[in-house]
Parts: C-alpha cells; sequence; structure tokens
C-alpha cells in the first residue's frame, strides 16, 4: 500500500467516524431531552398528587372546626390550615401550608420558607368550588378544589380534591 492510498484511506475513516460521532451526540441529545420531560411529567404528577392530599386534610382538628381549612383562596395560590397537634391552634410548624406559583416554580411553604416543588410550570390554576358545585364566593364555602397544572413540556394535569374535615 503507497502513501496515497493510506491517507485516502484514513480521510474516508475520518468521514465515516465523524458521521458515526454526529449521529450518536443527536441520539444523546434526544435522550436527555425525553428524560428531562419524564422527569419533568413525574414531578408534576407529584405536585398535584400532593396538593390534593393536603386539601382533603384541611381543616382537621381534635378540638373541633375552630378555624378556617382554607384562609386564602386565589386563582394561583392557596393558604390551608391543619391543627396536627390537637391544640385548637393552627400556629405550629406544617399546620398552616401556603402553595404558590412563583416565576414558573411551584412553591411549597409549610413553616420552613417556600421550597420549590416543580419547575417549568406555564399555567397554575385553582378553582374553589361550594357544597352544590359551584363556584365559592369566600374561602369559608370552600368545600371542593380543582386543580390545573400545565407543564412547560406539554402535558397538562387536573384532578378535584374535597375536603373532607368540612
Amino acid at each position: 500500500m503507497r502513501l496515497a492510498e493510506l491517507l485516502v484511506a484514513a480521510a474516508a475513516l475520518a468521514f465515516v467516524l465523524a458521521g458515526a460521532l454526529t449521529a450518536l451526540e443527536a441520539g444523546r441529545r434526544a435522550w436527555a431531552l425525553g428524560a428531562a420531560r419524564a422527569e419533568s411529567q413525574q414531578g408534576a404528577r407529584v405536585a398535584v398528587e400532593r396538593l390534593a392530599r393536603e386539601i382533603r386534610g384541611a381543616g382537621v382538628s381534635a378540638a373541633g372546626p375552630a378555624f378556617p381549612a382554607i384562609s386564602v383562596a386565589e386563582r394561583e395560590r392557596i393558604v390551608l390550615h391543619r391543627d396536627l397537634d390537637g391544640d385548637g391552634a393552627v400556629w405550629g410548624r406544617g399546620e398552616t401550608i401556603v402553595w404558590r406559583l412563583a416565576g414558573g416554580v411551584l412553591r411549597r411553604d409549610a413553616g420552613g420558607g417556600a421550597q420549590p416543588i416543580v419547575g417549568g410550570v406555564r399555567r397554575f390554576a385553582l378553582e374553589y368550588l361550594d357544597a352544590a358545585g359551584q363556584p365559592a364566593r369566600a374561602p369559608a364555602e370552600v368545600r371542593a378544589v380543582a386543580i390545573t397544572l400545565a407543564m412547560d413540556a406539554g402535558p397538562v394535569f387536573s384532578t378535584q380534591a374535597r375536603l373532607r374535615n368540612r
């Protein structure tokens, strides 16, 4: 084999390897995008389930309903109360929980500062319903909450949670 043939073979091999590496890199990017989307969807699913569970438990108290289950009922923010220690007050850590959307991040604050629950949120909407299933006019009238969480990655998660303790 002469030097010229060796150089031509090396150049052809370089083109083949460059094409293979380009294809591998494209596959890696597609996999990373899919993994990020799956993680976003799972985070949103967990957030909606956790919020629904906390709405169902709002207003619980061994001392009876001496406080509102929901004190703030806004479109992108809800404040829930529950008496975990049975003292009839909701001032302890974890007894007042705030969920709100801030800058595309759904946050939960149970007394230790607002912690990010899921990012990449396009829309977070809460609809408050009374005992008849009609829109509630005041937080004290709320008996159910419809939750909608839309992610930047595409999926929309919705559920409805009824307050068990009111």
